[in-house]
């Protein structure tokens, strides 16, 4: 699209939603609740890439955004994305970007990243704010250098502060252990995009050895 869909007007303004689509864009909710978008703003399609093409905007000219969406007189609510639904081995679907958004309410966690697929339960790799993390060590007795990050009873605690936050959530999306750092996902690492939405596959890549051990014996 070029380059946006839709928006908050000052008369209709409600910051949870990405506001109303614009003139001469029509929107509705496609399969599994996915936005789709006709405009005259949508591309033409992919430079020389029809196969591509095709797999975005359908043969009616709908744009299939990718994001899973709620609209409601004509605002737009943004749930989560498609693609971006994790499949635990008993066949439970978490949406991680929604338990994301919980947990990093509170201060303690400047980052989260939720992982499990096709595992049977929930993990986390958090980034925690250098401050609240001062807070934190000094409450356990421990000195608050990296080397204190994934003591025991740091993993307890922040498990804890995790589960006060997902408490509303079902069962299956409880997180079980985790793996801490102070080290921000940015553009210039490689691990978040220009408009601050995570890699995922490239933090995979990153902490794959962490995530190894948090998964060791299951």
């Amino acid at each position: 699209t070029s380059p946006v869909i839709s928006a908050n007007k000052i008369e209709n303004n409600d910051p949870h939603t990405v506001g109303e689509p614009l003139r001469d864009c029509e929107i509705k909710c496609g399969d599994n609740d996915e936005l789709l978008i006709r405009s005259p703003g949508i591309m033409l399609g992919y430079w020389h890439n029809d196969e591509a093409t095709k797999n975005i905007i359908d043969s009616d000219g709908w744009l299939h955004t990718g994001d899973k969406v709620r609209i409601s007189d004509n605002q737009i609510t943004i749930t989560g994305r498609i693609k971006e639904i994790l499949v635990l081995s008993n066949g439970e679907k978490v949406p991680p970007a929604d338990v994301e958004m919980a947990i990093a309410k509170d201060p303690l966690f400047e980052q989260i990243m939720v992982i499990g697929e096709q595992k049977s339960f929930l993990s986390a790799i958090t980034v925690l704010n250098r401050t609240e993390w001062e807070k934190l060590a000094k409450s356990l007795n421990l000195s608050d250098d990296e080397k204190s990050l994934n003591e025991l009873s740091v993993k307890n605690a922040v498990l804890e502060r995790i589960k006060n936050q997902i408490k509303d959530f079902p069962g299956y999306a409880n997180i079980y252990r985790v793996h801490n750092t102070l080290d921000v996902w940015n553009v210039e690492n490689g691990l978040i995009t220009p408009t601050l939405k995570l890699k995922r596959s490239e933090i995979q890549r990153h902490f794959q050895n962490e995530i190894k051990e948090l998964y060791e014996g299951h």
